[in-house]
């Protein structure tokens, strides 16, 4: 089968690499989209991935063979790669070490993943994706899960003002889920034209451009001279994290989303007296996939913005892709078709 093989040093190669065959309790999924993450754009642009990884997470396909022991599926299910609930001692190592490093780990499994046409997983590791959502919707089901995950750990109450900083697909998914769980108002920040026009399209009350305007003015200005109840950070850049900090209001919370592998400058002195909660969110959990599965299918967060022709390449398109996300200006969501 091909796959797009890191080759390290920001290079991807096509190859041909042996195609998966199921033990007796697993399963091998013919991918039909893999989104792009960002933070496989991370891997790449600082050149984390080991070389010889096959990067993708955001996967959705259907299941072609299934293990001798395998109750759960079978052949023609579709499936999304992941949400599933691990036996007890399989639970991985990012949910249960207390001293876990994100950064040693990100980038060290071997597994084939999504950047290829077959997939091999255990049986317990998949969600079958309801009749309601098409597989183009199914593809984005894990980013939809990590909004699901922040917003569920903020301290959102109905009728909340909340800040989205950076619209790429995480942070159209949290203005979309904050708006499902009660905001009353969802301001965004980003520069990246197509990446506004679509918060815009998903119902933002305010897009602002953090390289024109005076974003904490014009934010707090938006919520009666308070700031939002809710800031996500979805952009981890520059200064966006103090940005946050400066722009929520009293004894709100900021919540940083975005995974930065880079320092972040912060200046405490201007806004600690406000008693800021602050909450970090990584990835998702189980129920977080379910019940995401259930807000794409019932139409309250839609993918249509985030998604055109143009953004679906194959898997020849993938270095190309990757070049551009590094820097994005056109780009919303992209998603390999292997």
């Amino acid at each position: 089968m091909k796959a797009a093989v890191y080759k390290g040093n920001q290079r991807f190669e096509i190859e041909e690499i042996p195609t998966p065959t199921p033990g007796a309790n697993e399963v091998v999924l013919r991918v039909k989209y893999c989104a792009i993450c960002g933070t496989d754009v991370h891997c790449f642009l600082y050149d984390v991935a080991p070389p010889g990884t096959v990067m993708g997470h955001e996967y959705c396909g259907t299941v072609t063979e299934v293990g001798s022991a395998v109750s759960t599926w079978k052949v023609g299910d579709r499936v999304v790669g992941g949400g599933g609930t691990a036996p007890p001692g399989r639970e991985p190592a990012i949910r249960v070490d207390p001293r876990v490093n994100y950064r040693e780990i990100a980038s060290a499994s071997s597994r084939v993943r999504g950047y290829a046409e077959y997939i091999l997983l255990e049986e317990w590791e998949m969600l079958p994706i309801p009749d309601g959502v098409s597989d183009e919707m199914a593809s984005l089901c894990e980013p939809c899960s990590v909004a699901v995950h922040a917003v569920r750990l903020s301290q959102l109450k109905l009728g909340d003002p909340v800040a989205v900083l950076g619209a790429g697909p995480i942070g159209l998914f949290c203005l979309q889920v904050a708006r499902a769980a009660g905001a009353s108002a969802v301001i965004v920040s980003e520069p990246a034209p197509a990446r506004a026009d679509a918060a815009r399209a998903l119902g933002a009350d305010a897009v602002l451009d953090p390289t024109a305007q005076d974003i904490e003015a014009e934010v707090v200005a938006l919520t009666d001279g308070l700031g939002p109840q809710v800031v996500f950070d979805c952009a981890g850049l520059g200064s966006t994290l103090d940005q946050a900090f400066n722009l929520v209001r009293r004894g709100g919370q900021v919540v940083l989303v975005a995974v930065p592998w880079e320092p972040l400058p912060v200046e405490p002195a201007d806004w600690m007296a406000r008693e800021v909660g602050f909450q970090t969110s990584f990835g998702s959990r189980p129920d977080d996939w379910r019940v995401s599965l259930e807000l794409l299918g019932s139409g309250r967060v839609t993918v249509s913005p985030m998604l055109s022709e143009e953004g679906f390449i194959p898997l020849e398109g993938i270095q190309q892709a990757f070049e551009e996300l590094v820097k994005p200006t056109t780009q919303v969501q992209m998603v390999v078709r292997p």
